[in-house]
């Protein structure tokens, strides 16, 4: 083993012994005067989930601010050397702690997605409808720049739903893509050696034509899940099936748009969104807090510290992330490209 690797090995028990050290110190000395620094949280699992308050209030009427930012999917959590844009798990943790901390009076979700995968969609829904039934408390959704598709799918269970007027959002519907490069392979000189059990078993795979059979069959899923999200969009919008099917052809709207459409309720800022919130519930003297991000505490940036000077270089990490990606086809809920 070289030197670097050696330094490497002893940087990680380091980083390892001072974030044990750093939850352990968070956990017993947590006072008043530490208030203002991240709660930590212990989850089933040996997860640990750190809170940050930005508006001090009654503890026992409290505000939690979640963050839905970039694509839905559940790509892991990351480590010390490589970070993910959104966490799945980690934000599914979050709704379960809201699930059983009564603390909790209301939830504000600010969602800046152009969506993602069905499944993970679909999941973040359910867990906002248990919220709902369960806690009986309300939930209001903040739009940034861009809330389309699945990140609009995730925001219509929401008591009441703003976005800019800038906002994109819409693009209510399916989509599936996949490449056909039997041309290009055949120029190239590849041939295919498919062994498979059936004769369908290749489909929609690239390396040959996808017959109309096929086309059809994938098409019926698609139209399933499209009715899903439609039925979605009316239970949570209280519109009619014919009302969403005029806007759900997978268009985009602006936010005036769909204020128009009856898919929003209110433009306005994630700031009116929170004031909104108080107002409506009289909660004006709640505390609104967030949980922190993992890369937000000390020994997350030492870690990508020391990751940036002795982790994989970044033509390893994307070797790495070529070799172990399986980039299959998948129906997602999402605008843009793949």
């Amino acid at each position: 083993m070289n030197t670097k690797r050696w330094v490497a090995l002893v940087a990680a028990a380091v980083l390892i012994a001072f974030s044990m050290g750093l939850n352990a110190m968070m956990a017993i000395f947590k006072t008043n005067f530490l208030h203002s620094f991240d709660t930590v949280l212990p989850m089933s699992g040996d997860i640990v989930i750190n809170e940050s308050v930005l508006e001090h209030g009654d503890g026992n009427k409290r505000i939690a601010l979640l963050t839905v930012n970039g694509t839905i999917q559940d790509l892991g959590s990351g480590n010390a050397w490589t970070q993910v844009e959104y966490d799945h798990q980690l934000f599914m943790n979050q709704l379960e702690i809201i699930l059983v901390d009564e603390s909790i009076q209301a939830v504000v979700l600010a969602v800046n997605s152009p969506g993602g995968g069905v499944i993970e969609s679909a999941a973040i829904h359910k867990k906002l409808l248990e919220i709902k039934e369960q806690r009986q408390i309300p939930i209001y959704v903040s739009m940034g720049t861009m809330a389309a598709s699945g990140g609009y799918y995730i925001a219509a269970p929401s008591d009441k739903i703003f976005a800019l007027k800038e906002t994109i959002t819409g693009s209510i519907g399916v989509i599936m893509q996949g490449i056909n490069y039997s041309e290009l392979a055949e120029k190239l000189g590849v041939k295919f050696e498919t062994i498979k059990s059936g004769p369908h078993k290749d489909m929609f795979g690239g390396s040959r034509e996808t017959s109309e059979e096929e086309l059809a069959m994938l098409q019926e899923m698609i139209d399933e899940m499209y009715e899903e999200f439609v039925d979605i969009v009316e239970a949570g919008r209280g519109m009619s099936e014919a009302d969403v099917k005029k806007v759900a052809d997978g268009r985009i709207l602006g936010g005036t748009q769909a204020l128009k459409a009856g898919l929003v309720d209110e433009i306005g800022t994630l700031d009116d969104t929170i004031a909104s919130i108080r107002a409506d519930f009289d909660l004006e003297e709640a505390e609104l807090f967030e949980y922190a991000k993992p890369e937000d505490s000390l020994a997350a940036l030492f870690g990508m510290k020391v990751g940036s000077m002795f982790g994989p270089s970044l033509e390893e990490r994307f070797l790495t992330r070529i070799l172990t990606t399986h980039n299959a086809p998948r129906a997602m809920y999402l605008y843009g490209d793949f």
